[in-house]
C-alpha cells in the first residue's frame, strides 16, 4: 500500500520513512501542506500520515482542504499538542486518527493497517441540505450566503436533523441526541427549541424546513425548505 507522509521535521519523516518501508510499505513525503495538497491529489493514497505543525498551511487546514477537494484517503493526523480541543478539531476537519508525539511506532503502524482497512469513504466535514448548511468544525450554520446565529443547544438539534433530512423524528429521538439525560423526560423542550430554530433558519427567509408531523414528530425537508405560501 502507498502512504503519504506530511512531515517538515527532516529527522521523523526520515525515521517514518524507513520503519514504513521496512514494514513494507512505499512512502512519498511531502514537508509541507501546499506539496501535500498537490500530492493527494494527484494519487489515491491509501492512507495519509499528517503532522499539524506544518509551514505555511498546517495539518488541520490541510485536512479540511482535502475533503473539500473530494480526497477521502484515510488520515491519521500526528502532534505534539494533546489538549481534547486539539483532538477534537483534527477529527472535525476530518481527519480518521489521532496519534500524540511522541508515539511508539508499533502502534503507528496498526493504527494505519486499521485505517486501510477501512479504506477511504466520503465524509464530507460540511452538512448541506438544500440551502442550509453546517461546518460542525467551526459550529457555524448559513441558509445560502447568510450566516445564521445559533446556540449551542439550536446547533445541536438543526445538527441531528441535517443528519436524518426526510426523516420522521419523535421527540425521544431529538432528546436522545441533542440533549444530555437529565432532560430525558422533558419532551415539551422540543417543542420550545424547534419554535426557536424556526424563528432563526426558516422565518426571516420565509421558508418552511421543519415540518410537525402531527402525531409523530419533526422532519427536515430535504430539499432544505419551501417558500412559506407554497408550504
Amino acid at each position: 500500500m502507498r502512504v503519504l507522509v506530511v512531515e517538515d521535521d527532516v529527522k521523523m519523516s526520515g525515521l517514518l520513512k524507513r520503519g514504513l518501508t521496512a514494514d513494507g510499505l512505499a512512502v512519498d513525503l511531502a514537508a509541507t501542506g501546499e506539496d501535500a495538497l498537490w500530492m493527494a491529489a494527484a494519487t489515491d493514497y491509501d492512507a495519509i500520515v499528517l503532522d499539524v505543525m506544518l509551514p505555511g498551511h498546517d495539518g488541520f487546514e490541510v485536512c479540511r482542504r482535502l475533503r473539500a477537494d473530494d480526497v477521502w484517503s484515510p488520515v491519521l493526523m500526528l502532534t505534539a499538542r494533546d489538549s481534547v480541543d486539539d483532538r477534537v478539531r483534527g477529527l472535525d476537519t476530518g481527519a480518521d486518527d489521532y496519534l500524540t508525539k511522541p508515539f511508539s511506532f508499533v502502534e503507528l503502524a496498526a493504527r494505519l493497517r486499521a485505517l486501510v482497512r477501512r479504506g477511504p469513504q466520503a465524509r464530507p466535514t460540511i452538512t448541506t441540505v438544500g440551502g442550509l448548511r453546517l461546518d460542525p468544525a467551526s459550529r457555524r450554520v448559513w441558509r445560502g450566503d447568510a450566516e445564521i446565529q445559533l446556540s449551542a443547544r439550536e446547533f445541536a438539534l438543526l445538527q441531528t436533523f441535517m443528519a436524518r433530512p426526510g426523516e420522521v423524528l419523535d421527540r425521544y429521538t431529538l432528546l436522545e441526541h441533542a440533549w444530555s439525560h437529565e432532560y430525558e423526560n422533558r419532551s415539551n423542550i422540543v417543542d420550545v427549541y424547534v419554535r426557536y430554530l424556526r424563528e432563526k433558519v426558516d422565518r426571516p427567509f420565509d421558508l418552511t424546513s421543519i415540518e410537525t408531523v402531527r402525531g409523530a414528530g419533526y422532519r427536515l425537508r430535504p430539499d432544505g425548505g419551501v417558500a412559506v405560501e407554497s408550504a
